[in-house]
C-alpha cells in the first residue's frame, strides 16, 4: 500500500518540532480525516542575498500519509529560496515519496499547503515592520 520512502518518513521522520522564535508560521488542518499540521519556518539570506529556508520544522497530528509528507516537504524545501519554495507542490511532494494511493493524496496537499502558509506569514510580518519603518 505504502511505498518504502512513505514508510521510511514515517517511521523516522525529519525536522519535527518547533521552532520557538519562528519566522512564519503555517497551520492548516483536513476536517474531513482528522490530519493537522504546522510548519515554523527561519529565514536567512544567504551569499547572494537571497531569502532562503535556513531551518524549517514540522508537527503533525495525523495518519501515515501526513507524517510522511510532513516530513518530505522539509526535506524538499530546507535550503532553498523563498521563491524556489513557495513553488513547491503536492506532486512533488508525492513524486518525492515514489507515489501514495488515491485516498491519501489529499494528505500530500496539507504539506505543501502548511509550508506555503508559513511562507505568507512570513511575508506578511515582514511587510507589516517595513510599513512602520
Amino acid at each position: 500500500m505504502y511505498s518504502e520512502k512513505v514508510m521510511e518518513h514515517f517511521k523516522n521522520p525529519h525536522n519535527l518540532g518547533e521552532i520557538k522564535d519562528a519566522d512564519g508560521i503555517g497551520k492548516i488542518g483536513n476536517p474531513t480525516c482528522g490530519d493537522i499540521m504546522w510548519c515554523y519556518i527561519k529565514v536567512r539570506k544567504n551569499e547572494k542575498g537571497k531569502e532562503i529556508l535556513k531551518d524549517i520544522k514540522v508537527k503533525t497530528f495525523g495518519c501515515v500519509a501526513a507524517i510522511a509528507t510532513s516530513s518530505m516537504i522539509t526535506d524538499l524545501a530546507m535550503g532553498r529560496t523563498l521563491e524556489e519554495a513557495k513553488k513547491l507542490t503536492k506532486d512533488n511532494v508525492k513524486d518525492a515519496l515514489q507515489g501514495l494511493p488515491k485516498i491519501k493524496v489529499h494528505c500530500s496537499n496539507l504539506a505543501a499547503d502548511a509550508l506555503h502558509k508559513a511562507i505568507e506569514d512570513y511575508e506578511n510580518k515582514k511587510k507589516k515592520d517595513n510599513q512602520k519603518n
